[in-house]
């Protein structure tokens, strides 16, 4: 259903933390979301390719090969493409400043909305205390995360044949555990510390795979998220407001719209 809609055009269109290479990352919903929006600036914010997970056990799906064409598409057919490179594909940090076809490489940027407002842009890794300090232990963060995703499919298995719906051990973790909700706390407010030095009006990052949007601390403070199970993008509008696209969510919406009402009811 969702391939059959006309694209819906935006100002400008935030992805990150897609992670090509990890099996459990949400190819077929990335799919759904490029082929079903389009805006005239996309940034890639970091994290698109994992080439930590490559390094180890090489994965690559032919559903990879079509979301890289997709975005290559829209670079051809006009969208200005911007990648920061993250800390999963670090190893693109050697061509900063350069170009990959229509793709530009860049550590960060300050994105101009349609009212003039002003945010940093920036995968955010810089700002992990663990991930400059201590590479191995960033590593080890990496294999719970893993296997916390390898959990998930256990109990999600179970839970389909209860007619649940899906349910993420990691993202009720980071909700509820005290430490996971104090590290990104402080993640946070590093970000919003050097936007506030950089002199914008907000910042927009990913890495920690927790989408949200918020100003309480006086600035605007905006991830992006995750394409491993959370599936949110962030898009500016032509009015320069800021919307946080749940796309799993949205598309279990639009199915329970379109059921008939008969098929619904009938028990």
């Amino acid at each position: 259903m969702a391939d059959e809609r006309e694209a819906r055009r935006v100002r400008a269109m935030f992805l990150s933390d897609v992670h090509l290479g990890m099996k459990p990352m949400r190819a077929a919903q990335l799919i759904e979301f490029l082929r079903t929006h389009d805006a005239e600036t996309i940034y890639l914010i970091g994290d698109i390719v994992d080439g930590w997970r490559l390094a180890k056990n090489w994965y690559w799906p032919s559903e990879y090969n079509v979301i890289l064409q997709l975005l290559l598409d829209k670079a051809t057919a006009g969208a200005r493409m911007i990648y920061l490179p993250g800390n999963h594909d670090e190893f693109l940090r050697e061509y900063l400043g350069t170009y990959f076809g229509e793709i530009e490489l860049v550590d960060r940027t300050v994105h101009v909305t349609a009212t003039g407002k002003t945010y940093l842009v920036i995968h955010g890794d810089q700002f992990d205390v663990v991930v400059m300090n201590a590479k191995w232990l960033a590593h080890v963060g990496d294999w719970a995360y893993n296997f916390a995703l390898r959990v998930n499919i256990a109990i999600n298995w179970v839970r389909r044949r209860l007619g649940l719906q899906y349910w993420s051990l990691s993202a009720w973790a980071k909700q509820k555990v005290k430490n996971a909700v104090s590290v990104i706390g402080r993640f946070e407010e590093a970000l919003v510390y050097e936007a506030k030095q950089s002199g914008v009006d907000g910042v927009i990052c990913g890495h920690i795979h927790f989408a949200d949007m918020h100003d309480r601390t006086g600035i605007h403070y905006i991830n992006t998220g995750d394409w491993v199970e959370s599936c949110t993008a962030i898009v500016e509008n032509f009015d320069g407001s800021f919307e946080l696209i749940k796309w799993t969510e949205m598309v279990t919406g639009e199915v329970r719209r379109l059921r008939p009402k008969k098929a619904a009811t009938s028990q």
